[in-house]
């Protein structure tokens, strides 16, 4: 099967299409699919790019796992033999590491059936942002209704899900974003937006219950104002290890004000929840742009640009 495949640390360039071996069922709890498309994250250029933290889990001085993508959707073309949930010819989506391929073989627990209302290329940008956003205001911030939430990076990928997330459990959401993108993000749902070439939010005197850095730029330090007395302050980005021990250390003992860091957990049961408010239409995700496997250069750089909106998406098939 044709995959992209790393077999350096580096620039967008180390990425290669090569023939390999196609994954085959192993163990019982398995499931063999055809992909048909896969989005890209930040995980993906971080790990390609070898930031340390990541080579500590792939490898020092080489990639142990070189097929990058932890989004996918597609066909299921075998399932073995203690799977339940799928069966031959379902169209499923999930995370699996591995789906900048053209077969992968995830477990059961981290799939579910697509949204019926979805595309190939809408249900792949789903997974990992969306369990992100889910998981750090539910779980994490345990967000209700009438909190203020602010969601900085509101735009991005993580961030257009938590914006959409937060208005559906009730709360008044305020979306931090640049001038370009003030409209989109406030059809998504945002109560208010703030660009952020023309003002910083942390200067005007509002307080916050729940914000949530979604892209990783600002510290607990620099938001700390901008907090209830029992505000929440959440990046989702631990791959960033700049300020987060710091924040994390003297948050822990300055008061009631706290910094959580928060890496999605991938599970059923939450992509069951994601495939239902598709179908309601209580959440979608933004597609900026998609390419081809064989444009797997081109896509990462687009994404390392940071100039991003929503989601990037590769067609497999």
């Amino acid at each position: 099967m044709k995959a992209a495949i790393f077999e350096s640390y580096g620039s967008p360039e180390v990425m290669e299409i090569r023939d390999v071996v196609k994954p085959f069922i192993k163990e019982e709890d398995r499931v063999l699919i055809k992909v048909v498309s896969a989005s890209i994250n930040q995980y993906d250029i971080l790990f390609r790019k070898g930031y340390i933290p990541t080579r500590l889990e792939n490898g020092l001085i080489k990639p142990k796992t070189q097929i990058l993508g932890i989004d996918v959707a597609g066909v299921v073309e075998a399932v073995g033999e203690n799977v339940q949930k799928f069966k031959v010819g379902d169209h499923v989506f999930g995370s699996c590491v591995g789906s900048h391929a053209e077969y992968v073989c995830p477990r059961q627990n981290v799939l579910s059936l697509m949204p019926k209302n979805s595309t190939f290329e809408e249900a792949a940008a789903i997974p990992c942002a969306a369990q992100t956003a889910l998981q750090a205001l539910r779980d994490v911030a345990k967000v209700k209704a009438g909190d203020k939430v602010l969601v900085y990076g509101a735009s991005g990928g993580v961030g257009h899900f938590a914006v959409q997330l937060a208005r559906y459990y009730g709360a008044e959401v305020t979306a931090v974003c640049s001038t370009s993108n003030i409209e989109w993000i406030r059809d998504l749902g945002a109560h208010h937006v703030i660009d952020y070439t023309q003002e910083d939010f942390a200067h005007n005197g509002k307080k916050y219950n729940i914000i949530l850095d979604a892209v990783g730029k600002r510290t607990f330090f620099s938001c700390f104002h901008s907090l209830t007395e029992n505000g929440i302050y959440i990046t989702e980005h631990p791959l960033y290890p700049k300020y987060h021990p710091i924040q994390l250390m003297i948050g822990s003992i300055i008061g009631s004000k706290k910094p959580k860091i928060h890496l999605a957990k991938p599970n059923d049961s939450d992509l069951d929840l994601l495939r239902v408010l598709m179908e309601k239409e209580t959440l979608r995700p933004v597609i900026e742009k998609c390419f081809t496997l064989n444009e797997i250069v081109e896509a990462h750089r687009h994404v390392e640009s940071g100039r991003t909106k929503g989601k990037v998406v590769l067609k497999i098939e």
